[in-house]
């Protein structure tokens, strides 16, 4: 019941994150390019982290660290913010940032060697 609850009041940023996602994934599967490619990946991951997020958040709920007065309660506990979402959001943005330099840069080291981003040319030119 409270996930669905959680739901009805984060539809919006949950309706946003899939169609981030599905934006990505569009991107990333229409392509023929390798940087068009990249940044579809980093769509997608942005849509996941938004996910992950809205998942996570709830509009009453106060730090784990913070004691308030205007607290959600339900059933006499006082409801806070789970901060594990939050920090794997946080890692997930930390190795997405690694993981486009490193694919970007062996972007950079393809074109260097077949002068062109562009699949179709790539598997022509390895023949």
């Amino acid at each position: 019941m409270q996930a669905l609850q959680i739901f009805l009041q984060n539809w919006i940023y949950l309706i946003g994150a899939m169609a981030i996602f599905g934006i990505g994934l569009y991107i990333t599967l229409t392509n023929e390019n390798i940087f068009k490619i990249i940044v579809g990946l980093d769509i997608i991951e942005s849509g996941t982290n938004l996910f992950m997020t809205a998942i996570a958040w709830h509009p009453k709920a106060v730090m784990p660290i913070y004691t308030a007065t205007n607290q959600l309660v339900v059933n006499g506990k006082v409801v806070s913010a789970d901060p594990l979402p939050q920090s794997l959001v946080l890692t997930a943005i930390v190795i997405g940032l690694g993981t486009t330099a490193l694919a970007l840069t062996i972007a950079v080291k393809i074109f260097e060697k077949y002068g062109t981003l562009d699949v179709r040319k790539i598997k022509e030119a390895k023949r």
